[in-house]
Protein backbone atom coordinates (compact mmCIF):
# COMPACT_ATOMS: atom_id res chain seq x y z
CA UNK A 1 0.00 0.00 0.00
CA UNK A 2 1.39 3.38 -1.02
CA UNK A 3 1.98 6.00 1.64
CA UNK A 4 -0.37 8.99 1.64
CA UNK A 5 0.92 11.93 -0.34
CA UNK A 6 2.74 14.45 1.85
CA UNK A 7 2.87 18.20 1.61
CA UNK A 8 6.20 19.64 0.56
CA UNK A 9 6.92 20.68 4.15
CA UNK A 10 6.15 17.19 5.48
CA UNK A 11 8.30 15.64 2.77
CA UNK A 12 11.30 17.85 3.56
CA UNK A 13 11.00 17.49 7.33
CA UNK A 14 10.83 13.73 6.97
CA UNK A 15 14.01 13.57 4.91
CA UNK A 16 15.75 15.93 7.34
CA UNK A 17 15.06 13.31 10.03
CA UNK A 18 16.92 10.82 7.80
CA UNK A 19 13.73 8.91 7.10
CA UNK A 20 12.11 8.15 3.76
CA UNK A 21 9.09 10.31 2.85
CA UNK A 22 6.57 9.43 0.13
CA UNK A 23 9.03 10.57 -2.54
CA UNK A 24 12.37 12.32 -2.76
CA UNK A 25 11.94 16.07 -2.27
CA UNK A 26 13.44 18.30 -4.94
CA UNK A 27 14.27 21.98 -5.00
CA UNK A 28 14.40 23.87 -8.30
CA UNK A 29 16.27 26.95 -7.09
CA UNK A 30 14.95 29.38 -9.68
CA UNK A 31 15.42 33.13 -9.32
CA UNK A 32 15.33 34.75 -12.78
CA UNK A 33 12.88 32.36 -14.45
CA UNK A 34 9.96 34.17 -12.83
CA UNK A 35 10.72 37.09 -15.14
CA UNK A 36 10.05 34.82 -18.12
CA UNK A 37 6.73 33.78 -16.63
CA UNK A 38 5.65 37.41 -16.29
CA UNK A 39 7.16 38.63 -19.58
CA UNK A 40 9.51 41.07 -17.85
CA UNK A 41 13.20 41.87 -18.01
CA UNK A 42 15.23 40.55 -15.09
CA UNK A 43 15.79 44.06 -13.73
CA UNK A 44 12.12 45.02 -13.97
CA UNK A 45 11.07 41.72 -12.42
CA UNK A 46 13.22 42.18 -9.32
CA UNK A 47 12.06 45.80 -8.90
CA UNK A 48 8.76 44.89 -7.20
CA UNK A 49 8.18 42.31 -4.50
CA UNK A 50 4.70 41.43 -5.75
CA UNK A 51 6.14 40.39 -9.13
CA UNK A 52 8.65 38.04 -7.54
CA UNK A 53 5.94 36.57 -5.31
CA UNK A 54 3.78 35.86 -8.34
CA UNK A 55 6.74 34.50 -10.28
CA UNK A 56 7.70 32.08 -7.51
CA UNK A 57 4.14 30.80 -7.17
CA UNK A 58 3.81 30.29 -10.93
CA UNK A 59 7.12 28.42 -11.10
CA UNK A 60 6.15 26.06 -8.30
CA UNK A 61 2.73 25.42 -9.87
CA UNK A 62 4.45 24.66 -13.17
CA UNK A 63 7.24 22.37 -11.94
CA UNK A 64 5.73 21.00 -8.69
CA UNK A 65 8.98 21.27 -6.75
CA UNK A 66 9.18 21.39 -2.97
CA UNK A 67 10.32 24.89 -2.03
CA UNK A 68 9.91 28.58 -2.71
CA UNK A 69 13.07 30.61 -3.26
CA UNK A 70 12.72 34.34 -2.53
CA UNK A 71 16.35 35.20 -3.31
CA UNK A 72 16.52 38.20 -5.63
CA UNK A 73 20.25 38.45 -6.36
CA UNK A 74 23.35 37.79 -4.27
CA UNK A 75 24.94 41.13 -5.15
CA UNK A 76 22.22 42.82 -3.07
CA UNK A 77 24.28 42.13 0.04
CA UNK A 78 27.24 44.07 -1.35
CA UNK A 79 24.79 46.71 -2.61
CA UNK A 80 23.52 47.10 0.96
CA UNK A 81 27.02 48.28 1.95
CA UNK A 82 27.10 50.78 -0.93
CA UNK A 83 28.52 48.60 -3.70
CA UNK A 84 27.59 48.88 -7.37
CA UNK A 85 25.34 46.35 -9.11
CA UNK A 86 25.70 45.53 -12.82
CA UNK A 87 22.59 44.24 -14.59
CA UNK A 88 22.42 41.77 -17.46
CA UNK A 89 19.63 40.79 -19.83
CA UNK A 90 20.38 37.06 -19.64
CA UNK A 91 21.97 36.41 -16.27
CA UNK A 92 21.98 37.37 -12.60
CA UNK A 93 22.99 40.86 -11.49
CA UNK A 94 26.59 40.96 -10.36
CA UNK A 95 28.76 43.19 -8.22
CA UNK A 96 30.51 46.05 -9.97
CA UNK A 97 32.67 48.69 -8.35
CA UNK A 98 33.51 47.44 -4.85
CA UNK A 99 32.69 49.50 -1.81
CA UNK A 100 36.16 48.81 -0.34
CA UNK A 101 38.73 50.32 -2.71
CA UNK A 102 41.61 50.10 -0.24
CA UNK A 103 41.96 48.07 2.99
CA UNK A 104 41.63 51.12 5.22
CA UNK A 105 38.08 51.65 3.92
CA UNK A 106 37.10 48.70 6.12
CA UNK A 107 37.38 50.94 9.17
CA UNK A 108 34.61 53.18 7.79
CA UNK A 109 32.07 50.44 7.13
CA UNK A 110 28.83 50.35 9.09
CA UNK A 111 26.41 47.45 9.43
CA UNK A 112 23.31 47.84 7.19
CA UNK A 113 19.91 47.42 8.83
CA UNK A 114 18.02 44.99 6.58
CA UNK A 115 14.57 46.46 7.19
CA UNK A 116 15.88 49.95 6.31
CA UNK A 117 17.85 48.95 3.19
CA UNK A 118 15.68 48.95 0.03
CA UNK A 119 17.35 46.05 -1.80
CA UNK A 120 17.08 43.85 1.31
CA UNK A 121 13.67 45.07 2.42
CA UNK A 122 12.28 44.02 -0.96
CA UNK A 123 13.38 40.42 -0.36
CA UNK A 124 11.83 40.50 3.12
CA UNK A 125 8.57 41.62 1.48
CA UNK A 126 8.81 38.67 -0.93
CA UNK A 127 9.29 36.23 1.96
CA UNK A 128 6.37 37.71 3.90
CA UNK A 129 4.13 37.61 0.83
CA UNK A 130 4.99 33.99 0.07
CA UNK A 131 4.42 33.01 3.69
CA UNK A 132 0.99 34.64 3.57
CA UNK A 133 0.11 32.64 0.46
CA UNK A 134 1.41 29.16 1.40
CA UNK A 135 1.53 29.16 5.22
CA UNK A 136 3.41 26.11 6.50
CA UNK A 137 2.71 23.85 3.52
CA UNK A 138 5.85 24.73 1.52
CA UNK A 139 9.38 25.52 2.77
CA UNK A 140 10.59 29.05 2.02
CA UNK A 141 14.38 29.12 1.66
CA UNK A 142 16.21 32.34 2.47
CA UNK A 143 19.87 33.08 1.76
CA UNK A 144 22.61 34.91 3.65
CA UNK A 145 26.17 35.12 2.33
CA UNK A 146 28.75 34.03 4.89
CA UNK A 147 30.95 36.75 6.43
CA UNK A 148 33.95 34.81 5.13
CA UNK A 149 32.77 34.92 1.49
CA UNK A 150 31.04 38.33 1.27
CA UNK A 151 34.34 40.29 0.89
CA UNK A 152 34.82 38.81 -2.59
CA UNK A 153 32.02 41.21 -3.61
CA UNK A 154 32.89 43.95 -1.13
CA UNK A 155 36.50 44.41 -2.28
CA UNK A 156 37.27 41.97 -5.11
CA UNK A 157 38.92 38.58 -5.00
CA UNK A 158 42.65 39.50 -5.28
CA UNK A 159 42.41 42.27 -2.68
CA UNK A 160 40.53 40.01 -0.27
CA UNK A 161 43.02 37.15 -0.56
CA UNK A 162 45.81 39.62 0.18
CA UNK A 163 43.88 40.90 3.19
CA UNK A 164 43.29 37.37 4.44
CA UNK A 165 46.98 36.49 4.38
CA UNK A 166 48.70 39.84 4.96
CA UNK A 167 46.44 42.12 7.07
CA UNK A 168 45.09 40.02 9.97
CA UNK A 169 43.86 42.96 12.05
CA UNK A 170 41.81 44.47 9.23
CA UNK A 171 40.60 40.98 8.28
CA UNK A 172 39.28 40.47 11.82
CA UNK A 173 37.62 43.90 11.76
CA UNK A 174 35.87 43.13 8.47
CA UNK A 175 34.76 39.73 9.76
CA UNK A 176 33.24 41.32 12.87
CA UNK A 177 31.21 43.74 10.73
CA UNK A 178 30.13 41.05 8.28
CA UNK A 179 29.21 38.66 11.05
CA UNK A 180 26.88 41.21 12.66
CA UNK A 181 25.30 41.85 9.29
CA UNK A 182 24.94 38.16 8.41
CA UNK A 183 23.18 37.37 11.69
CA UNK A 184 20.90 40.40 11.42
CA UNK A 185 20.06 39.62 7.79
CA UNK A 186 19.34 35.94 8.43
CA UNK A 187 17.18 36.65 11.45
CA UNK A 188 15.24 39.33 9.56
CA UNK A 189 14.42 36.64 7.00
CA UNK A 190 13.26 34.27 9.73
CA UNK A 191 11.01 36.99 11.17
CA UNK A 192 9.55 37.61 7.72
CA UNK A 193 8.61 33.94 7.39
CA UNK A 194 11.60 32.01 6.00
CA UNK A 195 11.57 28.33 6.97
CA UNK A 196 15.36 28.05 6.74
CA UNK A 197 18.27 30.17 5.58
CA UNK A 198 21.11 29.02 3.34
CA UNK A 199 24.50 30.12 4.70
CA UNK A 200 26.26 30.59 1.37
CA UNK A 201 30.02 30.19 1.80
CA UNK A 202 31.79 29.34 -1.48
CA UNK A 203 35.19 30.50 -0.20
CA UNK A 204 35.05 27.65 2.34
CA UNK A 205 35.53 25.10 -0.44
CA UNK A 206 38.94 23.45 -0.79
CA UNK A 207 38.68 24.49 -4.43
CA UNK A 208 39.13 28.08 -3.22
CA UNK A 209 41.44 27.95 -0.19
CA UNK A 210 43.23 25.22 1.70
CA UNK A 211 41.26 23.25 4.30
CA UNK A 212 43.82 24.30 6.93
CA UNK A 213 43.23 27.99 6.22
CA UNK A 214 39.46 27.47 6.36
CA UNK A 215 39.70 25.61 9.67
CA UNK A 216 41.48 28.55 11.33
CA UNK A 217 39.30 31.28 9.80
CA UNK A 218 35.95 30.61 8.13
CA UNK A 219 35.02 27.55 10.18
CA UNK A 220 34.95 29.38 13.51
CA UNK A 221 33.04 32.24 11.88
CA UNK A 222 30.44 29.76 10.65
CA UNK A 223 30.01 28.26 14.10
CA UNK A 224 29.65 31.71 15.69
CA UNK A 225 27.18 32.98 13.09
CA UNK A 226 25.02 29.90 12.89
CA UNK A 227 24.71 29.65 16.67
CA UNK A 228 22.94 33.02 16.56
CA UNK A 229 20.52 32.18 13.75
CA UNK A 230 16.93 32.04 15.02
CA UNK A 231 16.02 29.10 12.80
CA UNK A 232 17.49 26.18 10.85
CA UNK A 233 20.29 26.70 8.36
CA UNK A 234 21.78 24.95 5.35
CA UNK A 235 25.42 25.47 4.34
CA UNK A 236 26.33 25.71 0.67
CA UNK A 237 29.80 26.06 -0.85
CA UNK A 238 28.53 27.25 -4.22
CA UNK A 239 29.81 24.94 -6.92
CA UNK A 240 32.90 24.08 -4.89
CA UNK A 241 33.66 20.70 -3.41
CA UNK A 242 33.04 20.02 0.27
CA UNK A 243 34.15 16.44 0.95
CA UNK A 244 37.60 17.33 2.39
CA UNK A 245 35.91 19.49 5.06
CA UNK A 246 32.59 17.65 5.34
CA UNK A 247 33.30 16.34 8.83
CA UNK A 248 33.79 19.93 10.03
CA UNK A 249 30.73 21.21 8.19
CA UNK A 250 28.63 18.56 9.94
CA UNK A 251 29.51 20.17 13.28
CA UNK A 252 28.70 23.83 12.60
CA UNK A 253 24.99 23.55 13.41
CA UNK A 254 23.30 23.11 10.03
CA UNK A 255 20.63 20.64 8.95
CA UNK A 256 21.89 20.14 5.38
CA UNK A 257 24.81 20.77 3.03
CA UNK A 258 24.74 21.69 -0.67
CA UNK A 259 26.98 19.48 -2.82
CA UNK A 260 28.97 20.24 -5.98
CA UNK A 261 28.56 18.37 -9.24
CA UNK A 262 32.30 17.67 -8.95
CA UNK A 263 31.78 15.51 -5.86
CA UNK A 264 31.42 11.77 -5.48
CA UNK A 265 27.83 12.10 -4.32
CA UNK A 266 27.64 8.60 -2.85
CA UNK A 267 30.77 9.27 -0.78
CA UNK A 268 29.34 12.54 0.54
CA UNK A 269 26.06 10.84 1.41
CA UNK A 270 27.87 8.02 3.23
CA UNK A 271 29.89 10.53 5.27
CA UNK A 272 26.82 12.61 6.13
CA UNK A 273 24.49 9.67 6.88
CA UNK A 274 22.59 10.28 10.09
CA UNK A 275 24.31 13.65 10.63
CA UNK A 276 23.16 16.18 8.05
CA UNK A 277 21.02 15.98 4.94
CA UNK A 278 22.66 16.20 1.51
CA UNK A 279 21.27 18.49 -1.22
CA UNK A 280 22.41 18.37 -4.84
CA UNK A 281 24.01 17.86 -7.22
CA UNK A 282 22.67 18.41 -10.75
CA UNK A 283 25.13 20.40 -12.86
CA UNK A 284 23.42 23.70 -13.63
CA UNK A 285 25.96 24.73 -16.28
CA UNK A 286 25.73 21.44 -18.17
CA UNK A 287 21.94 21.54 -17.74
CA UNK A 288 21.77 24.33 -20.35
CA UNK A 289 22.73 21.80 -23.04
CA UNK A 290 20.87 18.70 -21.83
CA UNK A 291 18.31 16.87 -23.90
CA UNK A 292 15.17 15.55 -22.24
CA UNK A 293 16.72 12.07 -22.18
CA UNK A 294 19.88 13.41 -20.55
CA UNK A 295 17.85 15.20 -17.89
CA UNK A 296 16.11 11.96 -16.95
CA UNK A 297 19.42 10.06 -16.93
CA UNK A 298 21.06 12.63 -14.65
CA UNK A 299 18.13 12.54 -12.23
CA UNK A 300 18.26 8.75 -12.11
CA UNK A 301 22.03 8.79 -11.48
CA UNK A 302 21.74 11.25 -8.59
CA UNK A 303 18.80 9.42 -7.02
CA UNK A 304 20.61 6.09 -7.16
CA UNK A 305 23.68 7.59 -5.48
CA UNK A 306 22.06 9.44 -2.60
CA UNK A 307 18.29 8.99 -2.17
CA UNK A 308 18.02 5.62 -0.34
CA UNK A 309 17.38 5.99 3.37
CA UNK A 310 16.22 9.61 3.25
CA UNK A 311 18.49 12.48 4.21
CA UNK A 312 18.56 13.73 0.62
CA UNK A 313 17.07 16.58 -1.41
CA UNK A 314 17.63 16.70 -5.16
CA UNK A 315 18.72 20.19 -6.30
CA UNK A 316 21.24 21.86 -8.57
CA UNK A 317 24.86 22.17 -7.50
CA UNK A 318 25.12 25.94 -7.10
CA UNK A 319 21.95 27.35 -5.62
CA UNK A 320 20.75 29.17 -8.74
CA UNK A 321 19.70 27.56 -12.01
CA UNK A 322 20.96 29.56 -15.01
CA UNK A 323 18.59 31.72 -17.06
CA UNK A 324 19.46 29.69 -20.15
CA UNK A 325 17.99 26.43 -18.81
CA UNK A 326 14.78 25.89 -20.77
CA UNK A 327 11.28 25.11 -19.57
CA UNK A 328 11.55 21.83 -21.46
CA UNK A 329 14.49 20.66 -19.34
CA UNK A 330 13.00 21.87 -16.06
CA UNK A 331 9.80 20.00 -16.89
CA UNK A 332 11.87 16.93 -17.78
CA UNK A 333 13.57 17.05 -14.36
CA UNK A 334 10.17 17.35 -12.68
CA UNK A 335 8.76 14.46 -14.70
CA UNK A 336 11.79 12.31 -13.91
CA UNK A 337 11.32 12.98 -10.22
CA UNK A 338 7.68 11.89 -10.49
CA UNK A 339 8.73 8.75 -12.37
CA UNK A 340 11.77 7.69 -10.33
CA UNK A 341 11.54 9.50 -7.00
CA UNK A 342 8.89 7.40 -5.22
CA UNK A 343 10.45 5.50 -2.31
CA UNK A 344 8.01 2.57 -2.36
CA UNK A 345 7.87 1.84 -6.08
CA UNK A 346 10.41 3.50 -8.39
CA UNK A 347 13.53 3.74 -6.25
CA UNK A 348 13.79 -0.03 -5.57
CA UNK A 349 13.63 -0.56 -9.35
CA UNK A 350 16.23 2.16 -9.95
CA UNK A 351 18.70 0.48 -7.59
CA UNK A 352 18.65 -2.62 -9.80
CA UNK A 353 19.23 -0.81 -13.11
Amino acid sequence: MLRPEMTSMERVLTTLRHCEPDRVPFFLLLTMHGAKELGLSIRDYFAKAEQVIEGQLRLRAKYQHDCLYPLLYGAAEAEAFGGEVIWYEDGPPNSGRPVISKPEDILRLTVPVPEETPCLRRMLEVIAGLKERVGDAVPIMGVAIAPFSLPVMQMGFPAYIELLYERPELFRHLMAINQKFCVAWANAQFRAGATAVCYFDPLASPDMISPDMYRCTGLSLARQCLSRFQGPAVIHLGSGRCLPVIEELATVGVVAVGVSALEDLAAVKATCKGKITVAGNLNGIAMRRWTVAQAEAEVKKVLAAAAPGGGFILADNHGEIPWQVSDEILLAISEAMRKWGCYETALPLLSRL
